[in-house]
């Protein structure tokens, strides 16, 4: 057994409202979240699934990646009721990690190392679970999450899809970062520009590797142009890349959008589901995709 532990988020009368104000009343109404705690690498570590309320079915499968280091970034439990409980409410069973030594779990979050395999090993719990159809999965991933979703897909290329948001694909080591960047770099390698640092972040850059992505894993890449932590030349240096090697992709640059893209929410949640549900569902009009 690989979960060691889960339990039923319950929320307050008063978060019950803003879930569904958020997110909407399917949302809240037909998924379950758990909060879990799992093993990875021999780790104790805590992360959440969720799931439709009838379970007489079996629902593909999506990994979520965080963005954020250590506990600066991990979805509470509020959150996940919302942005696991939508997921779920599209069809799907949802997988999460906060990531080893995260949120009270064991370990030690490497921003990028070994900390990968706490998202390749989610895929041990799906195997737990009926509903769960375990041949058919997709991954996502937002911020230092999109990193986190390159870096698996560089060696496990069993997914039908991925999308990634604000995501970073190129640690610039001697290069002007955002201050954003930097207090991330320095939590996770140190001082900026030495040579450990340097090594690491270029490990960590899949522009660096991009032909160990896969081939046949279409790629949904949002980034806003005037994301200030970090930056759109993420999105455009790997896509650049995508088109030389002719990888599936589509590249979507949303006009002044910030690193949260607040004013796009509902259009990026919109493409967010034509895309699974074009990759993993298979019916969804083409025309409907923002970039035809």
């Amino acid at each position: 057994m690989f979960i060691v532990e889960r339990s039923k988020i319950e929320l307050s009368d008063i978060q019950k409202k803003m879930v569904i104000s958020g997110w909407g009343e399917h949302t809240y109404n037909n998924t379950i979240v758990e909060k879990i705690t799992y093993l990875s690498d021999g780790l104790k570590v805590k992360g959440y699934i969720a799931y439709p309320s009838d379970t007489s079915k079996k629902y593909p499968c999506v990994i979520w990646c965080r963005g954020g280091i250590g506990d600066k970034g991990k979805i509470d439990q509020f959150n996940a009721r919302g942005i696991f409980g939508q997921l779920a409410s599209w069809g799907f069973v949802v997988f999460f990690t906060q990531y080893r030594g995260n949120d009270g779990g064991e370990g030690y979050d490497e921003f990028g190392g070994a900390d990968v395999r706490d998202i390749t090993n989610l895929k041990n719990i799906a195997g737990e679970l009926p509903f769960a159809n375990t041949s058919n999965w997709a991954i996502e991933g937002w911020s230092r999450g999109g990193m986190m979703t390159y870096l698996t897909l560089t060696h496990d290329h069993d997914f039908k899809c991925a999308v990634v948001t604000g995501a970073i694909a190129n640690l610039r080591c001697y290069e002007e970062e955002t201050p954003f960047m930097k207090r991330l770099f320095e939590h996770g390698f140190g001082k900026t520009g030495s040579e450990d640092y340097c090594e690491k972040a270029k490990v960590r850059s899949v522009v660096n590797f991009p032909e160990k992505l896969p081939d046949d894993v279409p790629l949904l890449i949002v980034h806003g142009n005037k994301d200030d932590r970090v930056s759109p030349l993420d999105s455009l240096e790997i896509s650049q890349k995508l088109l030389e090697l002719k990888k599936p992709f589509r590249l979507l640059m949303l006009e002044n959008g910030d690193h949260f893209l607040k004013k796009y929410r509902k259009i990026v949640d919109e493409q967010r589901k034509l895309w699974y549900q074009k990759y993993i569902l298979k019916g969804t009009d083409d025309g409907k995709l923002l970039g035809m």
